[in-house]
């Protein structure tokens, strides 16, 4: 009875031992995906790192110690306190991009590089924020992530990873911060909208100043040219008449030189001199004749027209 229990037991040991050593047979089987890193430690020393692909251990001597994803990763940096340099207490929280460039001292070098990947970002955030004040940390955005990376890359280089990025989410003031902040920016829109309804109205009196010298310059330029050519108009007409005068006059010249000229003349103005005495008698007016009828041949003779004898 004793040598059948002890046959049993020594059965159920090698049975045991049978079952572990086909688990560590399967376990030495290794198939490692894209973009992974497995880190292969033989009697407790690191060994070899296996990339992508199938991959076979030596049971009991190989292990695999760590397992590393290569695909970049993104990890949240908590809120924090940080001081400006105007002694405001704002909240500051952001997102750091990573991915592991050396698994070897991602796994060795450090003993968690994503906790010490935050601690160093929220440190450097502090100390960046420190030498800027509350306005300039809304618009320092950029610079503040830059240093963060910065200061990362610098440290990742002995951790084994390489940081792309770090974008700050929220910097949050205290409430009375950004009650104040918002009654700045309230009166400021305020002022610009009043500077720019005096501009505008300022612009309107221009352009209505400049419509009426306008106005009033047109007009003046109008009733001058209007003038100029009144002026011109007269002078023609006068230079016309005087020619036509002087046109008349050489005709008649001209007729009083022709042969018989004086006598024709003569016979006209005795004419003309006689109808108007008919006329005078016949409107009742009193006329006062000379004493001799051909005294007017006495006139003739003064404006050169009685014939010399």
């Amino acid at each position: 009875m004793n040598g059948m229990n002890a046959d049993f037991i020594v059965m159920a040991i090698w049975g045991f031992i049978f079952v572990v050593f086909v688990f560590k047979l399967f376990q030495s089987i290794r198939l490692v995906p894209t973009k992974s890193a497995y880190i292969v430690e033989r009697l407790g020393k690191y060994h070899s790192t296996l990339d992508a692909g199938f991959h076979a251990l030596v049971p009991f001597v190989d292990k695999v110690a760590y397992i590393h994803d290569l695909k970049e990763e993104t990890i949240a940096v908590p809120p924090q306190e940080c001081f400006s340099r105007d002694e405001v207490n704002v909240e500051v929280d952001g997102v750091i991009y990573i991915s592991i460039t050396d698994p070897v001292k991602a796994s060795y070098g450090i003993t968690d590089y994503r906790y010490a990947a935050i601690q160093l970002a929220q440190t450097t955030t502090r100390s960046v924020i420190g030498t800027l004040d509350l306005d300039r940390t809304f618009e320092e955005r950029d610079v503040i992530s830059a240093k963060v990376v910065e200061v990362l890359d610098q440290a990742g280089a002995m951790w084994g990873i390489q940081v792309h990025r770090y974008e700050i989410k929220n910097i949050t003031p205290p409430e009375t911060v950004k009650n104040a902040m918002e009654m700045q920016v309230n009166a400021e829109r305020e002022k610009r909208a009043l500077l720019a309804k005096s501009e505008g109205d300022k612009q309107s009196r221009i352009n209505r100043s400049e419509g009426i010298k306008a106005e009033m310059i047109n007009r003046s330029e109008g009733e001058m040219q209007k003038r100029v050519n009144e002026a011109e108009g007269k002078a023609q007409e006068i230079l016309t008449i005087s020619e036509a005068t002087s046109e008349s006059i050489q005709r008649l010249a001209d007729v009083i030189a022709a042969p018989g000229g004086q006598n024709a003349l003569r016979m006209q103005l005795g004419e003309r001199y006689m109808k108007q005495l008919s006329g005078l008698s016949q409107e009742g007016n009193r006329v006062v004749l000379p004493g001799n009828m051909m005294d007017f041949e006495y006139w003739l003779n003064s404006i050169g027209l009685q014939e010399k004898k």
